[in-house]
């Protein structure tokens, strides 16, 4: 059985943290055994932070793929590290890449990739990618299931 008695959030009422620098992301032990590393898929369709110029929402489909070495993301906690993106103005390229670094220096994995594909801010869908590196050998990288932009046609 996986040692929780660590974590601070599992379990308990939890406020959102007020910027993601707050957030705290968690970790429980994994023992990833012999053969090619897994690969742990976490969608958060409907992302949402703040313009960091009008303050207004913009909204993204974030997908984060990663191959744990020995610690894994405790998920409780990286939705609430999502979450405070709510309150937090910045650029489509830094929420990505911030929620990328965020979860390595957290888990160190063995390798992790997070696809931003962000919705139309001024008639422009922006997608982000950001990644540690090529992918482990001999694992499957399923497609990411997001369709590129196409609007109403």
């Amino acid at each position: 059985m996986t040692d929780a008695k660590n974590l601070t959030q599992l379990g308990k009422h939890v406020e959102t943290p007020q910027s993601p620098e707050q957030a705290v992301l968690e970790t429980v032990p994994f023992n990833r055994g012999d053969g090619p590393p897994a690969i742990v898929r976490f969608t958060c369709p409907e992302f949402t932070s703040l313009c960091p110029v009008t303050g207004q929402p913009d909204f993204a489909h974030i997908v984060i793929d990663y191959a744990p070495d020995k610690t894994l993301v405790e998920s409780k906690s990286l939705k609430l590290f999502m979450t405070s993106f709510r309150n937090h103005g910045a650029f489509h390229e830094e929420c990505t890449v911030m929620i990328g670094r965020r979860i390595v220096e957290a888990t160190k994995p063995l390798w992790l990739r997070v696809g931003g594909y962000w919705f139309p801010r001024g008639g422009i869908p922006i997608d982000v990618f950001w990644q540690t590196g090529a992918p482990p050998k001999d694992v499957w990288l399923p497609d990411t299931g997001v369709a590129p932009y196409r609007g109403r046609g």
